[in-house]
């Protein structure tokens, strides 16, 4: 370096000039411009966005609130801030994300709805499991005679303590009670035929009794109802499969 008082040429990192002895002051360097960070905001708006595809769009307005921002105060930054590209993608991706959730949807909710329908289904064969062995109790308290026909509702409440919540089926229309008692079981009892049908599904009603003229397939679609046999078992009868039905003790 050269000595600015003199102008005599002195090695690098040299403190005192060799030829006039003055102090030489090294020329001051400019100092680089920080480098510009990335955006946290853009980022989570990304984030956020990728996530509706699993929320099912429910992240979507967070994606788009945090782009927009940090679009804004990235421009105005003036190059301190970056990340331009993950704002945009917060942004866009849940508009990418509609048309696959929409059709997601479209799949799921049959699906969803048909597992609901079986599960109505099952709770509904779980009530006249109960009202089964009710049944059965009561016909061993009273010399294997079932409940008559035109309190049997009312005589498994009280003798038998029955939740009046199990006479009624989830699938059904709102009613007191959505099952009834054959009618030809109350005069053989005990000594009925096993496979012959003791309760089964009917519109609302209480204490009802009679035959397949009050039997309903409404309440799980069309597709069927539970039926209670007289030996205590609960089965599934397909609508195709009700007229095999054994309403008497004859053949």
């Amino acid at each position: 370096m050269f000595c600015p008082k003199c102008g005599v040429e002195n090695p690098d990192g040299a403190s005192f000039c060799r030829g006039c002895g003055s102090a030489i002051t090294a020329a001051k360097t400019a100092s680089p411009a920080p480098a510009a960070k990335t955006s946290g905001m853009a980022i989570a708006s990304m984030v956020f966005g990728i996530l509706s595809f699993c929320t099912f769009l429910l992240t979507a307005p967070i994606a788009f609130i945090l782009g927009i921002i940090s679009l804004v105060m990235i421009t105005k930054s003036k190059g301190q801030l970056k990340g331009t590209g993950f704002a945009v993608a917060g942004i866009v991706t849940p508009v990418v994300a509609l048309p696959f959730v929409a059709l997601v949807m479209g799949i799921m909710m049959p699906a969803l709805a048909r597992t609901r329908m079986i599960v109505y289904r099952m709770n509904c064969g779980e009530n006249l499991a109960g009202l089964g062995k009710a049944m059965l109790l009561y016909s061993g308290d009273n010399n294997d005679k079932f409940p008559s026909c035109e309190q049997w509702c009312d005589l498994l409440i009280e003798y038998e303590d029955v939740d009046p919540n199990q006479f009624r089926c989830r699938g059904a229309s709102k009613g007191p009670c959505n099952y009834s008692m054959n009618k030809n079981v109350e005069e053989l009892g005990a000594k009925a035929p096993a496979d012959m049908v003791l309760l089964f599904e009917s519109k609302p009603g209480w204490n009802q009794s009679g035959g397949p003229e009050l039997l309903s397939i409404g309440n799980h679609q069309e597709e069927g109802c539970n039926v209670l046999f007289c030996d205590g078992h609960v089965a599934f009868v397909k609508t195709e499969e009700i007229d095999t039905l054994k309403w008497t003790a004859g053949p």
